[in-house]
């Protein structure tokens, strides 16, 4: 199947919207959810979760694509109104540094059941869309991967990471920060209306940041679980900056008694200023009963290391590539963000799908971009797209890229211009999942 856009013998595709129960496509909607959770190992969704879902898609505006087969399957199989693949999209902005938004494609709900595979099902979906995406003005695609061998070969590269930490609030816990502002218990549903205001405030400061999609608030707040129940354990809290505006909040809540030591796991954690996330911390330190603190998605530049005065007290484990980017359009990406450093490098891109294939010339010179094709000139740095997109946001440094042989340096010391000039202002960090 080359192209999902059109009909085979054995498979046909199917784009549409997320859509209410009144809608006449509601079916259709609804069994594509429910093939995305078969793919991802899922419960069995109820038709209440399943409404919860598909409202929370609309706010997202998502466009969902279905793979089905044509001919009628054997008996007790699914029925053909299943389908056999699924790929969701979305639009939002990314944070490429210095206050810069860059209009984004996300790819997410990518799946393709295990009977079907071999058959260019993915790679047809995926080339398809990501030329859709490119006729419509996107000059880059984003998606967070299940699995880190698949999505390279489409040319995605690694653009930002994570990590989980453990850390000990005993009596070593001490961090060298005097507040100014005040951390308060709240009612977890507030985070319904506060968390997108919260998060709007830290996605402007965040290089990496994504604009987050309407499930999180629901979630934080312990509104719905992935079942669709209602989450009672979840406690939160809130930072006031010394003018009272609300600029941070933990969601979290407790691990049980029979867990030890006795443990606060983070749910989310967001601080749109660096005093509100000491101070976040430090009211995480002072809980009573509790002896370890718990975030599986902690940045891996964290000031908190550093702030407390004895930094063995966390305890980093599962590494891990988080927000991975795919460049479209060369000229538009690059033109989009600001760079730490003036400066002129001519990058060879070499991209196997086309979209991003060619020599271009990137100059900056007093906060003012240009970039232009250069073909037939001697780049300084060649590369491939995917490992375009993981210097984008400075978080994978060019040098160490030349020195794995990714990047070919055809002019000394271009590897380190290239880290001088895509350095961003604060460590780059994706705080969405999708």
């Amino acid at each position: 199947m080359a192209d999902p856009k059109e009909t085979n013998e054995k498979y046909n595709v199917k784009r549409f919207r997320s859509v209410g129960k009144e809608n006449p496509d509601y079916g259709q909607a609804r069994d594509w959810l429910r093939a995305v959770g078969f793919g991802f190992h899922d419960e069995q969704r109820s038709d209440e979760l399943i409404d919860k879902i598909l409202a929370m898609y609309q706010a997202d505006n998502r466009e969902l694509t279905g793979v089905y087969v044509n001919e009628e399957p054997p008996l007790h199989a699914l029925n053909p109104g299943f389908p056999v693949a699924t790929f969701g999209t979305l639009e939002n902005k990314l944070n490429v540094g210095f206050g810069e938004e860059l209009r984004t494609r996300q790819i997410t709900a990518v799946t393709v059941r295990g009977t079907h595979r071999r058959h260019g099902i993915l790679r047809g979906m995926m080339t398809a869309d990501l030329a859709d995406a490119k006729d419509g003005g996107f000059a880059m695609a984003a998606l967070t991967a299940s699995e880190a061998s698949i999505y390279g070969r489409f040319g995605f590269g690694v653009a930002t990471f994570e990590r989980s930490i453990k850390v000990d609030t005993g009596p070593k816990f001490r961090i060298r920060h005097e507040p100014v502002g005040r951390v308060e218990i709240a009612d977890p549903r507030v985070l319904l209306d506060l968390a997108p205001e919260v998060f709007e405030q830290v996605h402007h400061r965040t290089p990496g940041s994504i604009v987050r999609q309407d499930s999180y608030r629901h979630h934080v707040s312990g509104a719905m679980t992935r079942d669709g129940s209602e989450d009672k354990a979840i406690k939160c809290a809130l930072h006031y900056a010394p003018d009272g505006i609300i600029d941070g909040y933990v969601s979290y809540k407790f691990a049980g008694w029979d867990t030890k030591p006795y443990t606060v796991e983070i749910v989310d954690l967001v601080a749109a200023t660096d005093s509100a996330y000491l101070e976040l911390w430090q009211f995480l330190g002072s809980i009573d009963l509790v002896e370890q603190v718990s975030w599986p998605d902690a940045p891996v530049e964290d000031p908190l290391v550093w702030a407390l005065e004895d930094g063995r007290c966390i305890a980093s484990s599962d590494y891990r590539d988080m927000l991975w980017l795919r460049v479209l359009d060369v000229p538009a990406a690059l033109s989009a963000r600001r760079y730490s450093a003036d400066g002129r490098l001519v990058l060879q891109i070499r991209d196997a799908l086309g979209f991003a294939d060619g020599i271009w010339e990137l100059t900056s010179d007093g906060g003012v971009v240009t970039v232009n094709a250069a073909d037939g000139g001697s780049p300084d740095l060649s590369m491939d797209v995917t490992d375009l997109g993981s210097v984008y946001l400075g978080a994978v440094n060019p040098v160490t890229l030349a020195s794995a042989g990714r990047i070919r340096e055809h002019t000394a010391g271009a590897a380190l211009a290239a880290r001088h000039m895509f350095a961003v202002e604060r460590p780059a960090h994706c705080l969405t999942h999708f």
